[in-house]
């Protein structure tokens, strides 16, 4: 079950760049200077992704452990 194991790690280092990819936008709204209703409006998008890239890297865990659990 290694290429379990190897897919997990992929799949979950995809939702790992999904959420350094949230923080990075989060930061950078941050700095543009927007006011309280615009910024809300844009941390209300990057939240959606944040919560899928967080399934995402979830998902690849679990195929990691079930990878060394059965093999």
């Amino acid at each position: 079950m290694d290429w379990l194991i190897w897919i997990g790690a992929a799949v979950s280092a995809a939702g790992l760049a999904g959420i350094l990819w949230c923080a990075a936008r989060v930061a950078r709204d941050r700095r543009a200077g927007l006011d309280d209703a615009a910024l809300r409006a844009r941390l209300q998008k990057v939240v959606a992704v944040n919560l899928g890239a967080l399934a995402v890297s979830v998902l690849g865990l679990m195929m990691v452990v079930m990878g060394i659990a059965l093999g």
